[in-house]
């Protein structure tokens, strides 16, 4: 592992800049970006549904946030951002269990690495499907709760930095990334007639010890010696950014993609 140029600041508590909304988070089970913004989000005030297709992982997940904030403030539903049956269930759970929803935060995505000449069709179609698919069908259905409650919900997606950057053996994920910023945009124009807002933010790298476990050495100094710390970012710290898109500090942006990055100009 690299020695970070500058170490970690402290974690910023809680300010309530949530109090009493509703919010779904995707991919939310684990030590990653949406586990860290089911918390986040949990610390700032808001009720929150986790969603995950790992049924283990997200049971556990449940059980852990529900012991220190209330099972009265999370729930879990295992949903397949692939499957639109899957999809209107947690919308349809969400409306059930906390009678409307205020917030969507897509973090659903999938990775890997394939040199294009090699990549096969399966490979291809399952990054696009999850990462890019997987956030249309989720902030259709955000669209369309928001739309018929009149409540002036938010959608924060989860986009990347490969979105506007090139990098070899990421061609189908940087697809993927570069359309969930487009599908923004787009979304945000037509969300603005009735008061919702969509935005994104673009991670470059952010890590946790399970991912680092399987990053080779040599990769993770790459990639860190682009950075301007010289060191990752904790997912806590892409969280803080998600809390802001969907906060009221927020209130006039829309249909932007906001880069959570150090990375050299």
């Amino acid at each position: 592992m690299t020695t970070p140029k500058s170490s970690v600041p402290e974690y910023v508590p809680g300010h309530r800049l949530l109090e009493g909304r509703t919010a779904v988070v995707t991919a939310a089970a684990g030590a990653g970006i949406g586990g860290a913004t089911a918390r986040r989000f949990l610390e700032e005030g808001a009720r929150v549904v986790i969603s995950d297709a790992h049924t283990r992982r997200l049971k556990e997940s449940e059980q852990a946030l529900a012991e220190e904030f209330g099972a009265d403030r999370v729930s879990a539903l295992a949903c397949d951002v692939t499957d639109e049956e899957q999809v209107q269930a947690l919308f349809a759970h969400v409306t059930e269990v906390h009678g409307g929803l205020d917030i969507v935060v897509n973090n659903a995505g999938l990775g890997g690495t394939a040199a294009l000449v090699d990549m096969t069709d399966e490979q291809w179609t399952r990054v696009l499907d999850i990462t890019l698919n997987g956030t249309f069908r989720c902030t259709r259905a955000a669209l369309r709760a928001f739309r018929d409650t009149g409540r002036r919900g938010v959608v924060v997606n989860n986009a990347s930095v490969i979105g506007w950057r090139a990098q070899e053996g990421q061609a189908h994920y940087a697809a993927a990334k570069a359309g969930v910023m487009a599908l923004t945009r787009c979304a945000a124009l037509e969300a603005a007639e009735y008061g919702v807002r969509v935005n994104a933010v673009a991670p470059s790298l952010a890590m946790h010890p399970h991912l680092v476990k399987v990053t080779s050495a040599e990769l993770l100094a790459e990639l860190t010696e682009k950075e301007a710390f010289g060191r990752y970012a904790e997912p806590w710290e892409v969280a803080n950014v998600m809390v802001f898109l969907a906060s009221g500090y927020s209130s006039y942006m829309t249909g932007e993609v906001v880069s959570v990055s150090s990375q050299h100009a």
